[in-house]
């Protein structure tokens, strides 16, 4: 999928989770060997999620156990680098044309 659509998913994804009220704190943060889509808050609890996206099925299979990883690994780093103590959860967002599906909690 290019850069232009994976975007695209994305704004869909955050206008999605804060009309259920979460605030995005960050988008697309990346440091060597991660990245995470989105970073929310609601409820004082800290959201990484991960976006995908796809029309010919569900584009939640594209997250394997090594991409889980990497993304609980770069979560980890993000809250050392911001000096964070918060409750935090991976979450998921499938994305299919306008219809966005919130998974929390994935884990491996």
């Amino acid at each position: 999928m290019s850069r232009a659509l994976g975007n695209i998913a994305e704004d869909k994804a955050c206008i999605f989770i804060q009309n259920l009220g979460f605030q995005i704190i960050e988008r697309n943060f990346t440091l060597r060997g991660g990245e995470i889509d989105i970073i929310a808050i609601k409820d004082e609890v800290l959201h990484f999620i991960e976006v995908k996206s796809g029309s010919s099925y569900d584009p939640l299979y594209n997250i394997t156990p090594k991409k889980l990883r990497h993304v609980i690994n770069t979560a980890h780093r993000f809250m050392q680098r911001k000096n964070l103590d918060l409750y935090f959860q991976i979450d998921a967002i499938s994305v299919q044309g306008d219809v966005c599906k919130l998974i929390e909690n994935i884990s491996i």
